[in-house]
């Protein structure tokens, strides 16, 4: 018997069957961070005296994670936002002292998406690492546009170091790992760098990592948003309680002025591709996050909470999350449970169909249960900041549940030198409760102390990361300062012992050292590597460059130390040298 089939039933089953074979394509990412933006300084914290209509409708449209934290500082954060672990464990223990380069066996978020096909770029602030195997292109970026170290200007920039006061404005810059000069100012520039790679990217997943250097000192702003603050007071309208304890200085006022002046130039830049985004109409399929690294860095408004950047206490640590997912989650939703940075990648993983690597410890943990009204289990979450390396009980905390157990005391410390709080009957942390609580506080303290014992034995802290010299990957190599080891703080000093840890190729090479200052001519200039040492007498005068070519240097790891020497107990520190391998 034969079938006839109508034109209707045939169309129908055409469309079926090209339903069935349609992929959905993987969300696009686009994180944002910026950078000493506390919790306080956008208008939708009941902050009156900011303008950010483009963050704060975003916000209102957004997912709202009320409870989200980070590291106390720069690099600690970025490391964890990248890698889904605690800071230590990636070789990260500082924002510079040597202390600021991750590791390359890391696996970042870039890589985990590019190895799912997404086209991956950064824009603006990397800080975890200026020198080959950490830059971003080693770790996963196919175009990166980055500045150097901590921020644009910084000792370790050295590139817009001597610009000082204008160095925000066209800046030098990396892009692709080489130098190029660009016009205009900063946030703009990277601004309209992450727009033109979403728009070569539109046609396949892309992420976006658009990391603002703003509002980080220097506080240079354009004069056009400084104008908009430079008559307010930043105190007004707020009720007194939820102000620093201290009253405002005027500095202090001047510096929020300039703070706020920053963020509003950002608010904008976020204005603009919010709009491309829309225009392209890939919004619905796109992950886009806001977010911030740590609190402020001067005393200003932070909500009520207690402390700023630096600070374990919950001002320093506890910042905006907002995320915006149309095609899979309902907009303008608050979540209350604990989130924090090390949850963002095992999150994205699931999102974009990406692989975890299963050859390491990821500390944290996907939050889409939260956005499926599922109660996140508890957990433990560490926090801990001081310079150089982690001093036990000395800004360091634990939080589990409703209790946090903060250490700012002495390695010997008593129980009863320890703070606990009730954060959720007490969220400005005023009522320590470690006499009332010693049971809780003990447990707490227990497993504060096994924590810090496995991070500080993390093989990536134990033997730190090296910078790779004589490689084909890299050369010429600049050692900056932000990446020098040594004495504690090492920055823009010119008598200080400092060194940079190294892996030579055993080769030829040109040398460059340069110097803050002109020196004195007739001092000897050392290069200590290991046993070996290299010296040689300068006959120059008032020069700032010194330079050695033809140099045969040897192989292995190796602490790179140059200085000059012209007196007894006057030695100088380069501000930072160029190794070209020339064999």
């Amino acid at each position: 018997m034969k079938i006839k089939y109508t034109l209707p039933f045939l169309i129908g089953l055409f469309i079926l069957s090209c339903q069935e074979k349609k992929v959905t394509r993987p969300p696009n990412v686009i994180l944002i961070v910026t950078d000493d933006q506390g919790y306080g300084d956008l208008g939708i914290h009941n902050n009156p005296n900011i303008i950010t209509p483009t963050l704060d409708t975003f916000a209102l449209k957004s997912i709202r994670f009320n409870n989200f934290h980070v590291s106390p500082v720069c690099a600690p954060t970025r490391s964890s936002l990248m890698t889904g672990r605690y800071s230590l464990r990636t070789g990260v223990r500082d924002t510079y002292n040597g202390g600021a380069i991750m590791a390359a066996s890391e696996f970042t978020i870039a890589e985990m998406l590019k190895k799912a096909d997404y086209a991956t770029g950064i824009f603006g602030k990397w800080h975890l690492g200026d020198n080959y195997p950490s830059r971003p292109s080693d770790q996963g970026f196919d175009e990166s546009l980055i500045h150097l170290a901590g921020g644009i200007g910084q000792v370790g920039d050295f590139t817009n170091y001597f610009k000082m006061e204008t160095s925000y404005f066209d800046p030098v810059l990396w892009h692709n790992n080489q130098q190029k000069a660009y016009t205009g100012y900063c946030s703009d520039i990277f601004t309209d760098n992450a727009i033109d790679f979403i728009e070569k990217n539109q046609e396949e997943p892309f992420f976006c990592y658009l990391s603002f250097n703003a509002p980080h000192t220097p506080l240079q702003v354009p004069d056009k948003y400084y104008q908009m603050y430079k008559d307010i007071d930043p105190s007004n309208d707020i009720d007194a309680h939820l102000l620093p304890e201290a009253e405002l200085t005027e500095k202090d006022k001047e510096d929020t002025r300039k703070v706020y002046a920053m963020v509003t130039n950002i608010d904008d830049n976020l204005n603009r591709l919010f709009q491309k985004v829309e225009t392209l109409g890939i919004e619905d399929n796109t992950i886009i996050i806001f977010m911030t690294d740590n609190g402020p860095q001067q005393v200003r408004y932070v909500s009520g909470m207690r402390g700023r950047k630096s600070s374990v206490y919950r001002g320093g640590i506890r910042v905006p999350f907002f995320m915006r997912y149309p095609a899979k989650f309902k907009d303008n939703q608050d979540i209350d449970q604990m989130v924090a940075h090390i949850d963002i990648l095992p999150t994205l993983s699931q999102f974009c169909s990406a692989t975890l690597p299963q050859d390491r410890k990821i500390d944290g943990r996907s939050f889409l249960p939260a956005l499926q009204n599922e109660t996140l289990p508890e957990r433990i979450f560490f926090s801990y900041w001081t310079r150089k390396f982690p001093e036990l009980y000395n800004n360091v905390a634990i939080q589990k549940g409703e209790y946090k157990l903060v250490g700012k005391t002495d390695f010997d410390a008593s129980l009863q030198e320890f703070e606990l709080y009730n954060l959720a009957e007490d969220p400005f942390e005023k009522k320590n409760l470690v006499t009332q609580n010693e049971e809780k506080a003990t447990s707490l303290r227990t497993e504060m102390d096994a924590l810090i014992s496995e991070l500080s034995s993390a093989p990536n802290l134990v033997n730190p990361p090296r910078i790779l010299v004589g490689t084909p990957f890299e050369n010429p190599v600049y050692l900056n300062r932000n990446d020098a080891s040594g004495q504690r703080g090492v920055w823009n000093q010119e008598q200080v012992f400092s060194y940079w840890k190294v892996d030579l190729e055993k080769g030829v090479y040109n040398l460059k050292f340069k110097f803050l200052k002109p020196l004195k001519g007739g001092g000897e200039m050392f290069l200590e590597l290991g046993k070996g040492i290299l010296k040689k007498n300068n006959l120059l005068a008032h020069t700032d460059l010194l330079e050695w070519n033809g140099v045969s240097l040897p192989q292995g790891p190796l602490d790179f130390t140059p200085f000059y020497s012209k007196e007894r107990h006057s030695n100088y520190f380069p501000l930072w040298v160029e190794i070209e391998r020339v064999d």
